[in-house]
């Protein structure tokens, strides 16, 4: 079993506090389930992303399984890893989605539990899904330590496919911050030209403008897998419902980290 690598640190590790915090992260967001098929959604502290990250949660709807890429800032286990082992959190045991999972042997995606034994990216997105939708959901996390262009869209690609194999009502969600200490005006217009390039769908503009700019988002390769995931089910569609910088809790705008909560449909 996946234990908790981040409970007490990035949220609560207690189960009334976890459930208080989340209420506060959802609280004055209204819950509307949409045909959603993706989702951006940021990583750092629930204290200071996780406002953000509740504004796409209250949207998505109801699937059978969640796919999470989320990029490895471990350096741990294979560059494409996929989980299939059973994740907890204090909220209770969500299962991956091993008929998925099946489907991806001898892809570029490996089998390996080792990159995301310490990994937070993936981690802190469970306790949204169990918040919204108890346990009647599965997950399938892919932890991407590889992530070029190429990669990106193969590993989209592929997990599409096998999705759509086994015929299961799937939400793919990405895990990424976007720009990290900068000065908050800098991160606020570096973050808004690379959001452009997503809200396009234009996977190479993506990548020219995070290279162009040197914007340090960590999940980008997740963001386009997401991105080439949710084209394969004809997703045309993606709209920013909600950006913040870490400067907005803290009130320190010398050095902030960006968050957006992005919906695809």
């Amino acid at each position: 079993m996946r234990q908790t690598t981040v409970a007490g640190q990035f949220y609560p590790q207690n189960l009334k506090s976890l459930k208080k915090e989340l209420g506060r992260c959802f609280k004055d967001v209204a819950i509307s389930e949409k045909p959603i098929l993706g989702a951006v959604v940021p990583h750092a502290g629930y204290i200071y992303s996780g406002h953000v990250a509740a504004q796409a949660y209250a949207q998505l709807p109801r699937a059978d399984t969640y796919i999470l890429f989320g990029p490895n800032h471990t350096g741990y286990g294979s560059p494409v890893a996929l989980s299939q082992d059973t994740w907890t959190t204090p909220l209770g045991v969500v299962e991956t989605d091993r008929e998925i999972g099946k489907q991806l042997a001898g892809t570029i995606i490996d089998f390996d539990e080792l990159a995301h034994h310490y990994e937070h990216s993936i981690e802190v997105q469970i306790p949204f899904l169990q918040h919204r939708f108890g346990s009647d959901f599965k997950i399938l996390p892919i932890c991407m330590g590889l992530q070029d262009e190429e990669t990106a869209m193969e590993v989209g690609k592929e997990v599409a496919l096998a999705a759509k194999t086994t015929g299961k009502k799937v939400v793919f969600i990405a895990s990424s911050d976007f720009t990290h200490y900068q000065p908050d005006s800098v991160a606020r217009e570096q973050d808004s030209y690379l959001i452009e390039a997503i809200l396009e769908m234009d996977i190479p503009e993506f990548y020219r403008r995070r290279e162009e700019r040197s914007i340090s988002a960590c999940g980008f390769g997740p963001i386009a897998a997401t991105l080439a995931a949710t084209k394969e089910f004809g997703a045309s569609n993606v709209s920013l419902i909600k950006y913040a910088t870490s400067g907005d809790v803290s009130g320190d705008i010398s050095g902030v980290v960006g968050y957006a909560a992005i919906i695809i449909e």
